[in-house]
């Protein structure tokens, strides 16, 4: 990457890491008040009139209660503190963007069983790419499956991008 792009992509991440604080900061909420988090209250459904999609990692619909917090997860890539591109595989790539993800959903408060939706950009992808990512899903989600959209990209926002995911959380409010 070249160090103009590498300086534009830094001080982009430092507005959002900002805005972030901001927002955290001015809609904090004590999380010692919610011991423990009514995941029951989030129903996941894949009804009989649509194609069973939960092999493929995904449910088809996903309703929540009309009180909680909702949260956005922007896209997680492969990237370390400083922005740099980990891994040079889809693979590796993708386990890293998981943990990632991992860490943005306990920095909310929350657990992989609030992720709602995901959004998955792949570069190239290719159908065998699946097998990759149903296998991250499987160990993020277990049975907690979100709905899901995957879309073929030519490229990213970072030119050695290959994977990026981006999630929708819904915290019940106790």
């Amino acid at each position: 990457m070249s160090n103009y792009l590498k300086t534009k992509f830094q001080k982009i991440l430092r507005l959002f890491l900002y805005i972030f604080i901001v927002f955290i900061a001015t809609f904090s909420i004590n999380l010692a008040a919610y011991p423990s988090v009514d995941v029951q209250a989030i129903q996941r459904l894949n009804p009989s009139g649509l194609f069973d999609t939960t092999p493929y990692g995904f449910s088809q619909v996903v309703t929540v209660p009309s009180t909680g917090k909702i949260v956005f997860v922007s896209g997680q890539f492969s990237g370390d503190l400083e922005g740099n591109v980990l891994g040079n595989t889809l693979e590796e790539q993708m386990h890293l963007s998981f943990q990632n993800l991992r860490t943005a959903i306990e920095a909310a408060g929350a657990k992989s069983e609030h992720v709602v939706q995901i959004r998955v950009l792949i570069v190239d992808y290719q159908e065998e790419d699946l097998i990759l990512f149903q296998r991250e899903i499987q160990e993020l989600f277990g049975d907690a499956l979100p709905v899901s959209t995957l879309i073929p990209v030519p490229r990213l926002a970072l030119d050695d991008m290959l994977f990026e995911i981006e999630a929708t959380l819904f915290i019940p409010e106790q």
